[in-house]
């Protein structure tokens, strides 16, 4: 492996941790935190730090701040809302795009897949191996949508959403509903219903916001 390909991964591994840490609290919003601090906490020097920083700023995730290191943006209700705004749409855009394409139960098997887990994670009680499926069942939705730039923005959007439902999971209602709405966006996608697939999906997008944002501001876990 070359310097430069070296370097990528490098910066690779420090996105990742440094989004885990950040979707787990262990980086609380508001923190501040140096770039030295982090080179030591991840085990490698402050230049991957540095570029990590750069992407996950302009993922929203964080503010670069001369001289003060990185800090770890908080979240309003007003971002929820427009993230969620943006998402529903998109996503539902998929849906309603996947729905006419025609796909064959063989294209569809990671959707299914993704469906199936997310009920026996719910079976089994396992909200975090829940979480893990919903992402999925979201992104294996949006790349069947067939608009790569779609699939870009959503991916930016689904951080966001990502990084609230970790502060919330422990504390909703059981997400029986949510598979259901999973399972019917599916069955419109693969019966080629568009205007059904995009009616569920968005009606799931718009319950899931107001669900989120009430616990958010519930326990106080926004910026106001």
């Amino acid at each position: 492996m070359d310097g430069s390909a070296k370097q990528m991964s490098n910066t690779q591994r420090a996105v990742e941790e440094l989004r885990r840490l950040i979707f787990t609290g262990e980086l609380g919003a508001g923190s501040d935190h140096l770039e030295s601090e982090l080179a030591d906490l991840l085990g490698m020097s402050r230049t991957p730090i540095r570029e990590a920083a750069l992407i996950l700023e302009a993922q929203g995730l964080v503010e670069m701040r001369p001289r003060k290191g990185l800090r770890v943006l908080a979240m309003s209700p007003s971002d929820m809302r427009d993230i969620y705004d943006v998402l529903t749409e998109l996503e539902s855009l998929s849906a309603e795009n996947a729905a006419r394409m025609k796909y064959s139960d063989t294209d569809l098997a990671q959707l299914a897949t993704a469906i199936n887990d997310m009920e026996q994670a719910l079976t089994n009680g396992d909200l975090e191996a829940w979480a893990g499926a919903d992402d999925q069942f979201h992104a294996e939705l949006v790349r069947l949508g067939n608009n790569s730039r779609v699939e870009a923005i959503a991916k930016m959007m689904v951080d966001q959403v990502r990084r609230a439902r970790a502060m919330t999971l422990q504390v909703r209602p059981p997400p029986v509903k949510s598979n259901e709405d999973h399972r019917g966006v599916f069955e419109a996608i693969r019966s080629g219903n568009a205007a059904e697939a995009r009616r569920i999906h968005y009606a799931h997008r718009k319950h899931a916001k107001e669900m989120l944002l009430g616990i958010l501001v519930k326990y106080q876990l926004l910026r106001l």
